[in-house]
């Protein structure tokens, strides 16, 4: 595929796609397949020969579509958006025609300070502390995971890190091991499973707060952790904010001051 295909072919690509989200609720939201239904479908091994683009493009329709859970039907309620609006598309598209790799500032200068401007812009905009904002004593700013599974499991070990430095500075005789042991974090039985996972992964207990009564509780655990410091030692507490279940949303502006 030479540029004036990739014209041609990149005009057609955009119609299908505009056509498809436009059409969308026309679709089945879920797929009537069984699992595996996939492999009778394509060959076995990849082709020697090259397809035509009209025979791989015809394969959309025919192989991958029935088999699509369509996430931006109007008709499914569940998970949550991404990359769904034209703009972000378009910004795919230029991302993919570039093609850095920004894993440092000299590797691509407008990847990183792109990603610091656009992050600050995200605190502002969700009224962080400035403490949070890039170019604060070098201690604030962000970085853009690859989901939110990642982040989370980031949030976590920065979290660790950060309980293990400060009570070995209060308390020098503790090992890491003795303060790995007592490490705690609070969650919501509303909480996203991956992170029962990370808890266990990473040596510390999660304590789960019943969805119902979960202020009460919340406030008898860091009573506990704070008059007896040496049963448990809070590294995080996560509050929910449109949780898989049920889309709840934790009360932030009682469970702060808590925390």
């Amino acid at each position: 595929m030479d540029a004036a295909e990739f014209r041609k072919r990149g005009k057609e690509m955009v119609d299908y796609i505009a056509d498809y989200l436009e059409k969308i609720d026309k679709r089945q939201v879920f797929p009537d397949v069984e699992p595996g239904y996939l492999r009778p479908l394509i060959p076995d091994c990849a082709p020697q020969d090259p397809e035509s683009f009209e025979d791989v493009f015809k394969d959309i329709e025919k192989i991958i579509m029935p088999g699509v859970t369509h996430w931006h039907s109007p008709y499914f309620f569940a998970y949550f958006p991404a990359a769904s609006s034209f703009p972000s598309l378009l910004a795919d598209m230029l991302c993919g025609g570039i093609g850095c790799v920004g894993f440092s500032w000299a590797s691509s200068p407008a990847c990183t300070e792109l990603e610091t401007v656009m992050l600050d812009w995200l605190g502002k905009m969700i009224n962080l502390p400035d403490e949070f904002l890039a170019g604060k004593d070098g201690q604030g700013g962000g970085v853009i995971q690859g989901s939110a599974s990642e982040a989370t499991l980031v949030s976590l070990l920065v979290a660790r890190t950060k309980t293990i430095r400060r009570v070995q500075s209060e308390k020098p005789e503790l090992t890491e091991a003795d303060i790995m042991g007592r490490l705690v974090a609070y969650a919501s039985d509303q909480v996203s499973t991956w992170r029962h996972g990370f808890a266990l992964y990473h040596l510390f207990s999660l304590l789960i707060v019943a969805f119902a009564d979960s202020f009460l509780k919340l406030i008898i655990f860091f009573t506990v952790t704070i008059f007896f410091p040496f049963v448990f030692l809070a590294l995080q507490f996560c509050a929910t904010l449109g949780t898989t279940p049920c889309c709840s949303f934790d009360k932030l502006l009682e469970l702060g001051p808590i925390c």
